[in-house]
């Protein structure tokens, strides 16, 4: 069986991850350089979820080609 897109099976945990820190970030609990640091993690989430998006969608144009 061919290994998991490394993106692809992280996806779901990265998507819960940012849930996360959006809770995080709205629930003012957090300093502002806190909120800075959270604000930080969550774009870097936030671009590997995309990135897992694109990778999808490349295996599901590939997959269709194959009919």
């Amino acid at each position: 069986m061919a290994k998991k897109n490394t993106n692809l099976s992280n996806f779901e945990s990265d998507l819960k991850k940012l849930q996360d820190i959006l809770d995080d970030i709205e629930s003012d609990k957090l300093s502002l350089e806190e909120s800075i640091e959270k604000y930080k993690e969550g774009v870097e989430l936030s671009k590997k979820c995309q990135k897992a998006l694109e990778d999808a969608k490349q295996i599901i144009k590939v997959l269709d080609n194959e009919k």
